[in-house]
């Protein structure tokens, strides 16, 4: 706690430039005050069952029409205080924790990061990547690597926030500063980005369903979002990097940690000629990947579509590109002597995970209680209800609704669930007061993707905490969200701002889509 504390005066030096550093201490202190994540997860729990037994007992529930399921449901709240609720409790906690997403996507992800790690190849990289690059452009670069990440899915959790902080230790920057960078380029960024993501398909196949609910012959293209996102991937850069170096870092002042780099900046002989080979087997690796699924009877296509590659096959190509590179890497180097170097580089990276497979499997319980009492459903459901009652018009109606889905988006972390409950609502509505269904679409991704940052529910959200606790063993759940409350400010205003000069422009948001009918 000493260390804590000598922190917490110096981001009282730094904070004192107005309530604003002040509000983020006070968030950092008492967020910090609470039990470890784990703990708090499993308190968390406790508070779903209870609280679960209060609104079945009051007959809560709602009735709507799912546009990703397309069925009208009745939705109402379920009891974990009873027989069926403790044999769920009993029955469903092993496969709560195998089945939690992150669990997998991150321990096979490390497999390859780890051997790539283990043989120096990450570290030449980063070393090679600092010389090279001017240091003003390095926490653009992060934030921007961070955006672009989202085509891979959830890669940029994986490699991406752990390699912010390396890049930033590395240039005598504080660590936290670089996970900061990095995941509020791939979270908060969701949205955004230059090229169409498995996201965008997902959201249109949900609004076009809503259309059908609503009689409306109407249809939208996955595309349909696409210049206003292009355009947000550079806002995003900007306002990121801009936090970061303005807000987050002076708040978190210099780092005293015993995480350093090598001494020495100069890649070796060695690494060079295992940076060479790298190149050239990531090379070979890209183009056998290519092969396998661009042409029109790719091997990894299924009726001429990528979709089940997307979803199942992506994280162990992550593992792959990272394995492939650096055993060659390791090779050349001389760092890799035999099978037993490459299994032990494995296992060290596994070894490392400890922490965080507790913390996942009490995040995994919480997560599937929340689901499964069907107290999350009732909240969205509720919001968007009171949303549609405020009456509302015009810009000020997209506002209020890029507020709602940014709070409701606190609760709900599945960007598909989300939308498959509010579009049968917005999408009918906004469309009777002159809003294209691609629009309302548009508007719902910006407070999507700007709370992504701030909630504990989000999948990845304990992950991040394992990482900046590997810089500061005293950082926590608060100290993360005071760290990304900025980002999260930032984006929702900056982002709001660009809608808001778009509506004024009448500017097409898409090929082919506008914002008024």
């Amino acid at each position: 706690m000493e260390k804590f504390d000598q922190r917490m005066e110096q981001k009282k030096e730094t904070g004192k430039k107005g309530l604003f550093g002040k509000f983020l201490n006070s968030i950092e202190r008492t967020g910090n005050k609470l039990p470890h994540p784990a703990t708090l997860f499993l308190l968390l729990a406790v508070i779903v069952v209870v609280i679960s037994e209060i609104a079945f007992r009051s007959g809560l529930a709602v009735s709507f029409y799912d546009a990703k399921y397309k069925t009208e449901k009745t939705v109402e709240a379920v009891s974990m205080l009873n027989a069926e609720g403790l044999r769920f409790m009993l029955n469903s906690a092993t496969t709560n924790f195998t089945g939690f997403h992150p669990l997998g996507t991150v321990l096979v992800a490390m497999l390859g990061v780890g051997i790539a790690e283990g043989t120096g190849l990450i570290n030449a990289s980063l070393k090679k990547l600092v010389l090279s690059t001017p240091p003003k452009l390095i926490t653009a670069v992060v934030v921007f690597a961070g955006v672009m990440s989202n085509v891979a899915s959830d890669a940029g959790y994986v490699v991406l926030v752990p390699l912010g902080a390396i890049v930033f230790v590395s240039m005598n920057r504080h660590p936290l500063a670089g996970i900061a960078a990095a995941f509020a380029g791939v979270s908060g960024g969701f949205s955004a980005n230059l090229l169409i993501g498995t996201l965008d398909p997902l959201l249109s196949g949900i609004t076009n369903e809503a259309l059908v609910a609503g009689s409306i012959e109407a249809s939208i293209l996955p595309t349909s979002n696409y210049y206003f996102m292009f355009v947000s991937t550079f806002l995003i850069t900007i306002l990121g990097t801009w936090v970061t170096e303005k807000i987050v870092e002076p708040r978190l002042g210099e780092y005293k940690g015993s995480h350093n780099t090598e001494d020495s900046m100069l890649v070796s002989r060695d690494e060079k000629k295992g940076l060479k080979a790298a190149g050239i087997a990531l090379a070979i690796f890209a183009g056998v990947m290519l092969f396998l699924t661009v042409p029109e009877n790719a091997m990894l296509k299924v009726d001429g579509s990528l979709k089940e590659f997307t979803y199942n096959g992506l994280v162990p190509t992550i593992m792959l590109f990272f394995l492939v590179p650096g055993l060659a890497f390791g090779i050349a180097a001389k760092t890799v002597k035999s099978d037993k170097d490459v299994i032990g580089y494995m296992s060290k990276s596994m070894s490392t995970m400890g922490g965080y497979l507790v913390l996942c499997f009490f995040a995994a319980q919480f997560i599937n209680y929340f689901s499964h009492t069907n107290l999350g459903i009732i909240l969205a459901v509720k919001g968007a209800e009171f949303l549609k009652s405020i009456g509302f018009t015009g810009f000020p109606l997209i506002v209020t609704f890029i507020l709602v889905a940014g709070f409701i988006n606190l609760f709900i972390g599945s960007a598909s669930a989300k939308w498959g409950i509010m579009a049968p609502i917005f999408v009918p509505m906004m469309y009777h007061l002159g809003f294209t269904p691609e629009f309302t679409q548009l508007a719902y991704r910006i407070g999507d993707s700007s709370t992504n940052i701030i909630t504990p529910l989000m999948s990845y959200f304990a992950v991040i905490v394992v990482f900046a606790q590997k810089y500061d063993k005293d950082s926590g759940i608060g100290t993360l969200i005071s760290t990304m409350v900025p980002y999260s400010m930032i984006f929702l205003l900056g982002w709001t701002i660009l809608l808001g000069i778009w509506y004024l422009l009448g500017l097409p948001i898409g090929p082919g889509a506008f914002i008024g009918l």
